[in-house]
């Protein structure tokens, strides 16, 4: 049972006894819950509620059973209030603490499968961090069920993370790579699916001298492996708009593009990851600062396929709604963006001896060979968010953003909608737009894919240059 005395101090509830009606009333600020000793009744503004026990009196203390909290006490107050006995656990207000479970599965001597089922499917993104693995939740806490069992070699231990909505998965001795995939669950629930695979090191055995073929004779220059499959998207920089210094558009109510791009970056990643199976890398997984440059060069020094960057949109004039989106204007590049797009090659040496040619780019000009792919990656992009989200009477648009300049791969920014726009700005922080986005996101990039759009041409950028605040700062 709970004392009134803890619920009064929590709630802010008053508690009094009624000797004339020979009972005792439990106020909030707009209503009056009614308690008779010795009946396991509760009137709540003049209905009845059924208790599993009547409230008793110990000293001066009253004591009412756990569930007068779920049963009287919730529709009494103005707000959410939820109890969870099983996890002893009250929630009050709009808080986020979803219900996850989890359970470790060997599959093979090879595999180890860790199950996550999440109630209700919250957002949330998979990295490695040294020797484990971290599931980031995108909530205030988690009620969580985390298996004991363990695969040893694989998978160590899950944990709690330092943070209230971490989980942490300790990698064993034999884990070489992972691979994280959601599926939808029952009532608005989901399942992560996390299956780490060991290391091979089971020597194969060594041929007969009868039966062994004669070695090739040495290569003057070793052949250099093509890790691009064509019309693959291997690797995907997602790249959130503004952070840390600097907050981006601001809304009337005080929403930051900052933090709308950064929640849909991470709905994004984990999306793509799950259909794909791509490689997904942010080029901010926090509220930090990024210079302009820097977010290019983590998509050209990953050798990303593609580049997307996610923004809100600002306009003086409040009524402008809607999505749009762009790509690089050379205009303001000069003649000189068309002339030198595919550079100069110079011939650098390669391990284990010999040559290759590399083909140096210059950072202004790196998107100039990438336009025509740029342009079809914004179409797609445009008619995927047109089937989803409202769009802009300009849905795609060339401007010189300094952010698209160096990327040395197709490449667009997306303006999810108008936050200066006070409809919209409700509508960009709720978990439905968001998840809109990215699933407009997800199909464009699959249907870019299946076009064969996504290979990208070998090339070299230095990652390190910087031209300095150039045209289009966004």
């Amino acid at each position: 049972m709970f004392s009134l005395d803890d619920l009064a101090r929590l709630f802010e509830l008053t508690v009094r006894d009624e000797p004339l009606a020979g009972g005792l009333s439990v106020s909030t600020r707009s209503q009056t819950i009614a308690l008779v000793p010795g009946q396991a009744l509760a009137s709540v503004g003049g209905r009845l509620i059924s208790l599993p026990a009547a409230p008793v009196r110990d000293g001066r203390t009253w004591f009412v059973p756990v569930d007068f909290v779920s049963r009287a006490l919730a529709p009494a107050l103005s707000q959410r209030l939820e109890l969870r006995k099983a996890s002893r656990l009250i929630l009050l207000g709009d808080v986020r603490i979803p219900r996850v479970a989890g359970k470790v599965e060997s599959q093979t001597n090879l595999l180890a499968r860790l199950t996550l089922d999440i109630a209700p499917a919250t957002p949330h993104a998979v990295s490695q961090d040294g020797n484990r693995l971290l599931v980031r939740f995108e909530a205030d806490g988690l009620d969580a069920t985390l298996p004991s069992s363990a695969v040893p070699d694989l998978i160590q231990n899950v944990r709690p993370g330092d943070g209230p909505a971490i989980v942490v998965i300790d990698l064993g001795s034999r884990f070489a790579s992972y691979r994280a995939s959601d599926f939808p669950g029952d009532a608005g629930s989901g399942r992560l699916v996390i299956d780490v695979t060991a290391q091979t090191t089971e020597a194969q055995p060594p041929a007969t001298p009868q039966t062994q073929p004669p070695a090739p004779p040495p290569q003057e220059t070793p052949p250099l492996l093509d890790l691009n499959q064509p019309g693959g998207l291997r690797t995907i920089v997602v790249d959130a708009g503004h952070g840390g210094e600097e907050d981006g558009a601001h809304g009337r109510e005080g929403t930051l593009e900052k933090t709308i791009t950064l929640n849909v970056a991470r709905r994004l990643k984990a999306a793509l990851e799950a259909r794909l199976g791509s490689r997904v890398i942010l080029t901010r997984d926090a509220d930090q600062t990024v210079g302009l440059d820097e977010r290019a060069a983590v998509a050209n020094n990953n050798k990303a396929d593609l580049f997307i960057s996610l923004h809100a949109n600002a306009s003086v004039r409040p009524a402008m709604t809607g999505a749009e989106v762009f790509y690089l204007s050379l205009e303001e590049y000069g003649e000189q963006a068309q002339r030198v797009a595919h550079g100069e090659s110079e011939s650098l040496p390669v391990f284990g001896g010999g040559t290759r040619d590399i083909e140096v780019i210059l950072w202004e000009m790196a998107q100039a060979r990438y336009i025509e792919r740029s342009a079809l990656l914004a179409q797609t992009i445009e008619a995927g968010l047109r089937a989803h989200v409202p769009m802009s009477p300009r849905a795609i648009q060339q401007a010189p953003f300094r952010v698209l300049v160096g990327a040395n791969m197709p490449a667009v920014l997306v303006e999810m909608g108008f936050i200066s726009n006070p409809q919209q700005e409700k509508q960009l922080a709720t978990d439905e737009f968001q998840s809109a986005v990215v699933q407009a996101l997800v199909e464009s990039i699959v249907r870019f894919r299946d076009q064969g759009a996504g290979t990208s041409t070998v090339g070299a950028v230095p990652a390190g240059r910087s031209g300095g605040p150039g045209p289009g700062a966004r």
